[in-house]
């Protein structure tokens, strides 16, 4: 590059970086030259390099002649910013004469883990990973394109960054019980990969919003469960399919969440065998199935936002000692026949033990607890 170039006052020349600016691998080497303009008053020793703002050291300097200065830079390390390393020539007193951008880094990795999903069953968001490598220090574009199998052209999704940095969102036009072929391309100034291509249904792929107005409650005063009871995701009703349910919960003092699979599809939920007195933390999620004939379960939601509530505290006097050994049979043996007892005496005539007909014995044993401890 020859003397007298216009560069801005941080180094960067004026008219940007372009194609023509040096892209170089990683671990490759440059010889750059700076030649001083006829009639300038400046010769080769007047000169020096600088790299990123950093003088580059006297010893990869090489006069090529009375007004032209060489700088040898070897192995060199992928660029510190993706809109190229700033190496510029200056004047002894720090002008800038000339400079160029810099691209030091690899081609792009192919991108793997596509992902996709549907809220609508109009729309698709997919995400991506780039590679192991990330974006390897230059500036990488990536393009999602998909089309019907066996028909149809080449689509370029438009709608970029709606679901995270590698994402992007084709808002209509899709149809169902076609698959559709999907596959991301990255591109940038060393080269070109093409990821594998995903197959796949829309309706494959649905999923909704966390279910709504999340309710969590006492079961009277047992010490040991919560009532849980949530609204359906409007999309449910909208779209015509089902949905079964997922339950998590922790206790307020821990990090650790503990899963109930078996909802089904019923929109409440009894969980049972809690610590009396706790805080406990409970969220809810939908996944949708059997959505027109599909044969592939849908893709989870998101967790709702945790509700919390707690559990009554025990009654038992505290200090007591629990029953062990032979004591523990002796009674389990007497709780149930006082069970069977309160059952002839209060539920006459009544075929089925529902689980209301065992609450209620429950909160009458704990009363009876509770009038022999006060005792």
């Amino acid at each position: 590059m020859e003397g007298g170039g216009k560069v801005a006052a941080d180094g960067k020349l004026d008219r940007g970086c372009s194609e023509r600016d040096p892209t170089l691998l990683i671990g490759s080497s440059l010889l750059a030259t700076c030649t001083v303009s006829p009639g300038v008053p400046l010769r080769a020793q007047d000169l020096y390099w600088t790299l990123n703002g950093r003088r580059l050291p006297p010893a990869s300097y090489t006069a090529l002649g009375p007004a032209t200065l060489s700088v040898a830079l070897a192995r060199l390390n992928g660029s510190r910013q993706q809109s190229g390393d700033n190496l510029v020539c200056h004047s002894r007193d720090g002008g800038i004469l000339a400079g160029s951008c810099l691209y030091v880094g690899l081609p792009p990795e192919k991108p793997v883990n596509i992902t996709c999903w549907s809220k609508n069953m109009k729309d698709l968001t997919c995400k991506w990973a780039p590679g192991t490598e990330g974006e390897t220090f230059l500036h990488t574009n990536y393009t999602l394109k998909y089309k019907r199998r066996w028909y149809g052209q080449d689509n370029t999704c438009q709608e970029y960054h709606t679901a995270g940095t590698y994402s992007c969102h084709i808002p209509k036009d899709l149809a169902l019980f076609t698959p559709y072929e999907i596959w991301v391309e990255a591109s940038n100034r060393l080269g070109v990969a093409v990821s594998d291509v995903v197959m796949l249904d829309i309706l494959d792929v649905v999923t909704t919003d966390p279910p709504s107005d999340v309710h969590v409650s006492r079961v009277g005063d047992l010490e040991d469960q919560l009532s849980v009871r949530w609204s359906s995701p409007p999309a449910l009703k909208d779209f015509l399919f089902q949905a079964k349910y997922q339950i998590q919960y922790r206790v307020e003092d821990s990090s650790e969440w503990k899963v109930v699979d078996d909802v089904g599809n019923q929109t409440s939920c009894r969980l049972a065998g809690l610590r009396p007195g706790t805080v406990y933390f409970v969220q809810v999620r939908c996944n949708p199935f059997s959505i027109y004939g599909s044969k592939k379960a849908g893709i989870w939601s998101d967790w709702s936002n945790p509700t919390a509530a707690s559990t009554p505290r025990s009654e038992r006097v505290a200090g007591g000692c629990d029953p062990k050994g032979g004591e523990q049979n002796t009674t389990l043996r007497r709780e149930l026949k006082q069970f069977f007892g309160w059952v002839k005496k209060h539920a006459y005539g009544c075929s089925n033990l529902g689980i209301k007909l065992y609450d209620q014995w429950r909160v009458w044993l704990q009363k009876s607890h509770k009038t022999r401890n006060q005792v």
